[in-house]
């Protein structure tokens, strides 16, 4: 399978149920859309959203990655949902609830590449050998459902998660895969995405899973290279003469330059 050396930034669920989103999804600035076929589905809709889904992919979304959610292993739609991709032109398939690597096989025939979903506390204690797994080209944290399995009194309450979702971006990154960050539910509170968003790109994520278009463009905001980052970057890579140096005040290496260089060939692409 070949992935994309640039993660996207914006990954915008689309429930698959809904043909006024699918037809707007293809308008939006996300870098990948994710088709839902699992928890934005309603039970009774599951054939109806699969439907749709297949004519959406066929019709075609130009510039976007498009992703599929299935549902879960061990249930009774997956094995439907996965029919359904058959012969469809995806650049990945989204899986909930992988707590081990054996959860992948129903998936791995479809050669596509799989992001996989973090969502319970066997998953955190697996992320490891799931980001290892050749399948997988992907993490993304499922920090709804991590909440609820943790039984956290207040809800979706980031700071005491701190060790799980520490524990997903460092899988992704010991497997040499990307990683994403969960959604934020309060779809009307565009300073609070914006800080979330802040603090996921701090973290250590390639870019944030959404809910909703509003979400869309503060996030790609969010992950793309401020400007004085862009010319912090670009004075280093001028500066840079090899090795160990002294550049305005602190000591960088070579590791340093090349994270400049790959700042300033994100920007380029206005990613």
């Amino acid at each position: 399978m070949t992935v994309p050396d640039f993660a996207p930034r914006s990954l915008l669920y689309v429930p698959g149920s809904n043909a006024r989103a699918l037809e707007k999804a293809g308008g939006l600035a996300a870098d990948m859309l994710i088709i839902d076929l699992e928890d934005a589905v309603p039970a009774d809709r599951k054939a109806e959203a699969r439907g749709a889904m297949r004519a959406a992919v066929a019709a075609g979304f130009a510039g976007k990655r498009v992703a599929v959610r299935v549902n879960a292993t061990g249930t009774a739609e997956q094995a439907d949902d996965i029919a359904a991709l058959a012969g469809l032109a995806l650049d990945a398939v989204v899986l909930p609830k992988v707590d081990a690597p054996s959860d992948l096989d129903p998936l791995r025939d479809l050669g596509l590449p799989i992001l996989g979903m973090i969502e319970t506390p066997a998953a955190i204690y697996a992320a490891r050998e799931i980001a290892a797994d050749p399948a997988v080209a992907g993490l993304i944290a499922g920090l709804n459902d991590l909440a609820h399995e943790l039984k956290l009194p207040d809800g979706m309450d980031r700071g005491a998660m701190s060790h799980a979702i520490q524990a997903i971006v460092l899988a992704a990154r010991a497997g040499g895969i990307w990683g994403f960050d969960g959604v934020y539910n309060a779809i009307d509170d565009a300073a609070g995405f914006a800080a979330e968003a802040g603090e996921g790109r701090r973290l250590g994520f390639d870019g944030k899973t959404l809910i909703h278009p509003s979400q869309v463009d503060p996030c790609n905001a969010a992950f793309a290279p401020s400007q004085r980052e862009i010319a912090a970057a670009e004075a280093l890579v001028a500066a840079a003469i090899g090795g160990a140096q002294r550049h305005e005040g602190r000591m960088v290496e070579d590791m340093h330059v090349a994270a400049a260089r790959a700042l300033l060939e994100r920007a380029a692409r206005g990613a």
